[in-house]
């Protein structure tokens, strides 16, 4: 154990480690002009400018980051994405230091780095800016810190507190996280850190730092429960059955690193001179049986692979140093290489976008249709607009069926001349209702058959297309013009608002 706790003192070999991270943070933003605005971020872009202690369906902390871009960047697509290049950037890292804190040397540390900056996941997120990116980056320095403050004790767990609190303002996830560590510490040890008063300090920092959220969630009426029954029904787009989710977490990071992050969770469960960090195996498990039960999404436990891929790396840079040396070493760095070029072809925007219908990019991500075509979008609308008579133009306001839609036509429609934006969708509905002056909607994203229920009048003027022929959540939506409302706004606002 001396040699272990020795090695665990080692320098950072912040060449390899910084360095890796050096090369993510590169390609993310080397590629972040590509294709266009995601539906979720033009939906920060609004969110940012209803600056709010909490939304409907996430805390404030993106919408906030959203907003900063705007104030650094303007209407810059790749200066909105800098801060979530930073974050992947910076979860690179913290792989690196949990390898140090395992007692991984330079190879170790190099290892979990790369693994890490090459994942699947990491590079698919850390090109958008999405809750998602910045929830990995909580769950890895949640990861790290309450590592070393297993080891060291004391006001480490003011550290491990800050984070979570931190990752609370931005998804409620790190919540569960901590909650099963505290089970797992309860069930693995070591108890006795909980006989002293700085882990119920450092949990008391984070609930302090959460309580803004819990208070705009009580007077809300708790939308995020709603939400999850919603998730968990499959309304989200990347909502998938809740039995995909155990075989998913074998290609969420990549395939050929299964073997790595494997190993550490065996050595994190079993092995002696890990023992201190066997809560970290019993959250793993508890953490995948809870998502599995509650239908949570296939990506909620993305943030504990850092940990497992830098308990792993020790063994697996030990086992390419053994017998054939140049056979092994080469194995190694061609998993690495070919799970970074696999992962970056299906997750960053490379192929054209011309490329994607049917092709094996667009079925495997999801999010690369949904940042095509939003221009298109938005200049359909404004041509179904101008064949409204002036009086009702003068008048008349979008209703869309989602937060993307009315994001894009928040975004791209003054240029264009169109009306407002209103949609009952998530926090959107918030915003609403219309102005009981507006008796004309342009109407896009609903079936005829739901709009009978609140229009007298239902006219089809147009269809949406992106022009490539991608098949994503918008093409093909019908445009329409609502007239001779069944009810004012307000009492009709009831029916569409929905949160999922």
């Amino acid at each position: 154990m001396e040699v272990v706790e020795e090695r665990q003192r080692a320098r950072l070999w912040w060449p390899g480690v910084g360095g890796t991270g050096a090369v993510v943070l590169a390609a993310l933003l080397a590629t972040a002009g590509r294709y266009g605005y995601h539906r979720d971020e033009l939906y920060f872009l609004r969110a940012g400018r209803e600056l709010a202690f909490g939304y409907v369906d996430q805390p404030p902390l993106t919408p906030l980051l959203a907003r900063v871009a705007t104030v650094l960047f303007g209407d810059s697509l790749v200066g909105l994405r800098v801060a979530s290049a930073i974050a992947a950037a910076l979860v690179v890292v913290c792989a690196g230091l949990l390898a140090r804190e395992f007692g991984g040397g330079r190879g170790a540390q190099l290892l979990a780095a790369a693994a890490t900056g090459t994942s699947s996941y990491l590079l698919a997120v850390g090109h958008l800016l999405s809750t998602t990116t910045f929830d990995v980056l909580a769950w890895s320095l949640v990861s790290w810190l309450a590592v070393r403050a297993l080891r060291d004790g004391g006001a480490t767990w003011l550290l491990v507190g800050l984070a979570a609190g931190i990752g609370l303002q931005n998804k409620v996830l790190p919540a569960f996280l901590v909650g099963a560590l505290l089970i797992g510490v309860l069930v693995a040890g070591p108890r006795e850190v909980l006989r002293t008063p700085w882990p119920w300090l450092g949990g008391l920092l984070a609930l302090l730092i959460w309580t803004p959220f819990l208070v705009w969630e009580a007077r809300h009426g708790w939308p995020m429960l709603q939400l999850s029954s919603a998730i968990a029904d499959g309304s989200s787009g990347t909502s998938a059955s809740r039995w995909i989710l155990v075989p998913y977490q074998l290609v969420i990071v990549s395939p050929l690193f299964v073997p790595i992050w494997g190993i550490g969770l065996w050595r994190l469960a079993r092995d002696p001179a890990l023992r201190r960090w066997r809560a970290f195996a019993v959250a793993w498990i508890l953490l995948l049986v809870l998502f599995v039960a509650t239908g949570g999404k296939p990506y909620y436990m993305v943030g504990l692979y850092p940990l497992l891929l830098a308990a792993g790396a020790g063994p697996v840079v030990d086992w390419a140093a053994r017998g054939a040396q140049r056979v092994r070493r080469g194995v190694l760095v061609a998993a690495v290489a070919l799970a970074a070029a696999v992962s970056a072809l299906l997750f960053l925007p490379l192929m054209p976008a011309t490329a994607l219908p049917g092709s094996p990019i667009a079925a495997i991500d999801y999010d690369a249709g949904e940042q095509i075509g939003w221009p298109g979008f938005a200049a359909t609308l404004a041509r179904a607009a101008d064949t409204l008579p002036p009086a009702e133009r003068a008048t008349a306001v979008v209703l869309t069926a989602n937060y993307g839609e009315a994001g894009a036509v928040d975004h791209y429609g003054p240029a264009l001349g169109l009306p407002p934006a209103y949609s009952g969708h998530n926090s959107y509905g918030e915003w609403g209702p219309p102005p009981a002056s507006a008796t004309v909607a342009i109407v896009v994203g609903y079936r005829p058959g739901v709009l009978s229920r609140w229009c007298g009048s239902v006219e089809p003027v147009a269809r949406i297309d992106n022009g490539i022929g991608l098949d994503n959540d918008e093409q093909g939506a019908p445009v329409v013009v609502c007239r001779d409302l069944t009810a004012s706004w307000a009492q009709l606002w009831p029916q569409i608002r929905r949160i999922g």
